[in-house]
């Protein structure tokens, strides 16, 4: 699997959720219960930030959040030249080493799933793209643990086997492929 394509396909449909996000009123419930649909930009501002730091070893730097939109863009587009500057090696989580390339391929699961959460949270029917869902399904199973469970994910909703790859892995993630409104 080429992680940078998996991050670029990944940014590219959040980037589709994030448009417009703001004008729908930043207080709104999404399917992250302990956020609003500011913090869950919120979120998605830090982690690209965190990814890009880990790319780089340096800081994108403040941006206006005048126009998150534009922000989540910029963001996004450091993220993919910092990894097609040649990201290799391993970078420090906390005092643990990670591969570099797993780093990418967990930010590209966080970052299209929360593109999801921002879509439902928005109203829009967003299906996650099959082929992506199912190149991230297997880094979700690989890197989420029964510990995460409760505290950084819900516990996983029980759906048919032969459910498609993006509702699978949704449900693995705790979410429901709908979220009520």
């Amino acid at each position: 699997m080429n992680v940078g394509e998996l991050l670029e396909r990944s940014l590219a449909y959040a980037l589709g959720s994030v448009a417009g996000a703001e004008s729908m009123g930043l207080g709104r419930g999404t399917p992250c219960a302990e956020w609003d649909l500011g913090e869950l930009l919120g979120h998605l501002d830090d982690s690209l930030d965190a990814l890009y730091e880990g790319l780089s070893g340096g800081r994108i730097g403040l941006l206006p959040h005048a126009d998150r939109e534009c922000g989540f863009r910029t963001r996004a587009c450091a993220v993919l030249g910092a990894w097609a500057a040649g990201a290799e090696g391993e970078v420090l989580v906390g005092e643990r080493p990670l591969d570099i390339r797993v780093m990418g391929a967990v930010g590209a699961v966080e970052i299209a799933v929360h593109g999801w959460d921002v879509a439902q949270a928005c109203g829009r029917t967003r299906p996650l793209p099959v082929a992506l869902a199912a190149d991230l399904l297997p880094v979700a199973r690989c890197v989420v643990a029964a510990e995460d469970r409760g505290v950084r994910f819900g516990a996983p909703v029980t759906v048919a086997a032969s459910a498609p790859p993006d509702v699978r892995l949704l449900a693995f993630l705790g979410r429901r492929d709908s979220f009520p409104r």
